[in-house]
């Protein structure tokens, strides 16, 4: 693998300013937001957990601490959810023109005990690793585990192709542009259509195409068959499609009913006598079923380093005859420049 490091600008990541911290630490019980406020002083605050009965605790990146020796009551867990807005079908809430996130823990009554408090950030120059693919008009779907970033280089997406193109951002939890009915700055001129149900995303997808006009359609968490299907519709209206799934890999993707069809789904297939012979393989072989709906699959390993499959149907060919091409990876280095390693992939596509 040949280590192409070209040296551009510096990445500068911004991050917003801190008023929409202090929305989020304002629903909380007065002894808890003081200990936080003093105990936040390196502004790297992941979330906020309140179980009923327990100690509340503070989740940072590397550390967590218990906010107060006293345990969470009812009417702490009653104050905190009547500052924020309603919860949905998915039990997630937020404060409104932010990107923070509630998410409620109920007993089989249905009452609230537990409330996870998620800090949404809108931070600036996450996509500049990628930018270049964003901005390309090819349908990217971007992967990687819970937390490691992907709305947020959804959103940063969304700002950027606003600036050129007619955006449509599909926000099933609004997650993407922050609660309310005004979406949060941090999406640029893109245009937001909120989800009523979670279960209805696919319809609003299709929604967004046939009375918006979109030229770029913006969606998290593509999870569901239906979703999936409507996905392969949009892109096949050439229209650019640009989302997430959670996975870690092609690989993962691939074995995953549901959503291998985002990347052209597998099927078994009989060869003859003759080819599988060419082949040097068994008669019963497994083959891409269809062309992929996205071009481009970004698997992000953390924050400011990401693996690209630049040719995903090419990919996934290799894989399924058991010689994976390794994808192309991007990082940004001590120094904040972008590094990059060239893949077989890239440089035979």
């Amino acid at each position: 693998t040949a280590d192409h490091s070209f040296h551009t600008p510096k990445v500068e990541m911004k991050e917003q300013n801190d008023n929409d911290l202090q929305a989020l630490l304002r629903v909380l019980p007065e002894p808890i937001e003081e200990v936080l406020r003093e105990a936040n002083k390196s502004k790297d605050l992941l979330e906020i957990v309140l179980d009923l009965g327990r100690v509340p605790e503070a989740r940072f990146l590397d550390r967590e601490v218990i906010l107060s020796d006293q345990e969470v009551s009812h009417q702490d867990i009653d104050y905190v959810v009547s500052q924020i807005s309603a919860f949905d079908a998915d039990n997630r809430a937020g404060i409104e023109r932010t990107l923070h996130r509630i998410s409620a823990i109920r007993n089989r009554k249905g009452d609230v005990i537990g409330l996870t408090c998620r800090v949404g950030r809108a931070v600036y120059g996450t996509i500049e690793i990628i930018k270049d693919i964003v901005t390309s008009n090819k349908g990217i779907l971007l992967l990687g585990r819970p937390g490691v970033g992907k709305t947020t280089l959804l959103r940063e997406a969304a700002r950027v192709r606003a600036e050129e193109k007619r955006v449509v951002i599909v926000d099933t939890s609004n997650e993407i542009a922050g609660d309310g009915d005004i979406p949060h700055p941090a999406i640029g001129r893109a245009r937001r259509m909120q989800v009523p149900m979670p279960d209805l995303q696919h319809e609003v997808m299709i929604e967004a195409v046939e009375n918006h006009m979109p030229e770029v359609i913006i969606i998290d968490e593509i999870g569901r068959e239906l979703e999936a299907i409507a996905a392969r519709t949009i892109a096949e209206r050439g229209v650019q499609l640009i989302g997430t799934a959670h996975g870690n890999s092609l690989e993962n993707l691939l074995m995953n009913p549901t959503l291998s069809d985002l990347v052209g789904g597998i099927e078994s297939v009989t060869l003859s006598d003759e080819e599988a012979r060419r082949r040097g393989t068994q008669k019963s072989v497994l083959e891409r079923k269809a062309p992929p709906t996205f071009s481009v699959l970004i698997e992000i390993q953390d924050r400011q380093r990401m693996a690209i499959h630049h040719d995903v149907a090419a990919a996934v060919d290799a894989l399924l005859r058991g010689r994976p091409l390794a994808p192309e990876v991007r990082y940004l280095d001590q120094n904040g420049e972008l590094q990059i390693e060239a893949s077989a992939e890239s440089s035979s596509t």
